[in-house]
């Protein structure tokens, strides 16, 4: 799933492709994925692109006052076309594309390049959004705040903790509506960090709340830094590349040698380092005990 790092990338790549080019067309492929009705998608055709940003995991394409809401969910993404096809695309259960965003070419005024929506896998969560106002958006409107602005300080994430009490800090660090932008793998990185385990309780001491301040503003930065410039088509490997435990079951811990550790949910797995993070205790995971009985 794209988390801030990605998106923040993804913006600004894009924001270099499609700022100050017009919208010609835009075509839905998969209709289940708009998510609403008023201003329609075709407000969209004929505007001219403004801006694009990012809110937390949401990507923000702005154009004559109307934006285009992208949530990518856990398989989207989006890929950069230097020509599109002359057909339109058609709807397709066996077609990864979602929608289409059709560009003019500035030296022609000709609708050649385009930006596709794509979903992978059976589970289509992905959603997009026209509206006047991204506050408009339910999933930003109740979005925590953002890790990486300037009153994101630490007395802000102790503020936020305390409101927590005793919740895993694992699920406090994901949960989008206190923090926004951080999902399963950056949580799983910030807590390599700040060598926590994922299910200590959000009351943290002083020294501990600065030291998961610390983790979080150093992890994220260095992954927005190792990102910027960087090509949609990049972005993946990217990422995969510079993740310490996340996704690495079975392999040794970068830092301790140790082998990271897995803990299986009904949709979702955390993986983390037993020496870096839980005093060399295996965490219990239910799922994979069952499964040996």
């Amino acid at each position: 799933m794209p988390e801030l790092p990605e998106v923040e990338a993804l913006a600004l790549d894009l924001k270099g492709r499609l700022r100050d080019r017009a919208i010609t067309k835009i075509h839905l492929v998969q209709f289940s994925a708009l998510k609403t009705y008023d201003p329609p998608l075709s407000a969209l055709e004929g505007t001219l692109v403004d801006d694009v940003r990012r809110h937390g995991k949401f990507l923000d394409l702005e154009a004559s006052g109307v934006h285009l809401v992208l949530h990518l969910a856990r398989a989207g993404w989006v890929r950069w076309r230097d020509e599109v096809p002359a057909v339109p695309p058609r709807p397709s259960t066996k077609s990864t594309l979602a929608a289409r965003v059709v560009l003019d070419d500035p030296s022609t005024g000709s609708g050649e390049a385009g930006l596709d929506i794509t979903e992978a896998g059976t589970k289509k969560s992905l959603a997009l959004y026209v509206v006047n106002d991204p506050q408009d958006v339910p999933g930003i409107a109740t979005l925590g705040p953002d890790p990486l602005t300037d009153d994101f300080t630490k007395e802000r994430l102790r503020e936020i903790l305390a409101a927590q009490g005793k919740k895993q800090i694992k699920g406090v660090l994901r949960h989008q509506g206190t923090i926004a932008g951080i999902g399963n793998a950056y949580s799983d990185e910030i807590l390599h960090t700040a060598r926590m385990s994922p299910f200590k309780p959000a009351d943290l001491t002083d020294d501990e709340l600065a030291v998961l301040y610390d983790a979080i503003r150093t992890t994220l930065t260095d992954a927005v830094e190792r990102s910027r410039g960087l090509a949609a088509s990049e972005l993946k490997g990217e990422k995969k590349s510079h993740l310490a435990v996340h996704g690495r079951t079975g392999l040794p811990c970068p830092v301790c040698g140790d082998t990271v550790r897995e803990v299986s949910f009904a949709d979702s797995s955390l993986q983390y380092c037993p020496t870096c993070q839980t005093g060399g205790k295996p965490l219990a995971d239910r799922r994979m005990s069952k499964l040996l009985k």
